[in-house]
């Protein structure tokens, strides 16, 4: 399983850049660096962004080599950007966009429980050699998860996100996003 996680990295990691460069390096998006914050990003640009990539990310996972690795994914909606963003602009203190709408892509891989030490041990390693964003162990709100984030090295580019989860913590972490995560929907 090491190698499909791996695998998985390098290609999510390939894909973001591929989209991400199709996207705004055409000139015909204007950039906005995403380290400001969301006073200076226009929310507009963060669902246009949301919307072209809900529409594409097929054709770029389509290219990917990930036949055989068991992936889940997801294109953040709308609402959850919107309910997002308002929760953060309630903040005193500034967050960049980068740190926070880190998720629009994201994927989630379960493994067993014996991968995840494996796959720790490796991450530090991934993160040098793939120029990953940031990964880090979350263990709170009955949720426990690796987080790793994709940006290319470019405040321009929206970071993805991979989820990797142990499976005997799937139905938990379930739950625990249904009742922290899903407040917007009525």
């Amino acid at each position: 399983m090491l190698s499909k996680v791996e695998r998985l990295i390098d290609e999510i990691n390939k894909l973001h850049l591929a989209f991400s460069q199709d996207y705004f390096e055409t000139g015909k998006i204007e950039k906005v660096n995403l380290k400001h914050t969301f006073a200076k990003v226009p929310t507009e640009h963060i669902l246009s962004y949301r919307l072209n990539l809900h529409e594409s990310i097929n054709d770029y996972l389509f290219r990917a080599d990930l036949y055989d690795v068991p992936y889940f994914y997801r294109v953040k909606t709308s609402e959850s950007i919107l309910d997002k963003i308002e929760r953060f602009k309630e903040r005193s203190d500034g967050y960049p966009v980068n740190s926070i709408m880190n998720d629009i892509f994201g994927a989630r891989i379960i493994v067993e429980t014996e991968d995840i030490t494996q796959i720790m041990d490796k991450l530090d390693e991934w993160k040098e050699k793939f120029g990953l964003k940031n990964w880090y162990l979350h263990d709170k709100d009955e949720y426990v998860g690796i987080h790793i984030y994709f940006k290319n090295s470019n405040n321009f580019y929206y970071p993805w996100e991979l989820q990797i989860w142990d499976r005997k913590d799937a139905e938990k972490n379930i739950q625990s996003h249904i009742k922290y995560k899903r407040n917007f929907v009525k």
